[in-house]
């Protein structure tokens, strides 16, 4: 999955970034207050877009 899409869908679910750390970016999901890492990489595997959603309280894509 590409990096861009899973970002929009956090985004369209409410999450926020946090912050920027060196190789990974920090995403807040404001209702739940859980923080996930999302790597900077161009492709994320599925099954941690998957492990992203599930600890952000989202839905998956």
């Amino acid at each position: 999955m590409k990096r861009n899409q899973l970002l929009k869908h956090l985004r369209r679910q409410g999450c926020h970034l946090k912050r920027e750390g060196a190789s990974h970016s920090l995403w807040i999901n404001p209702q739940t207050g859980q923080i996930e890492t999302v790597p900077r990489h161009t492709e994320i595997p599925n099954r941690l877009a998957k492990k992203i959603c599930k600890g952000l309280g989202v839905p998956e894509i």
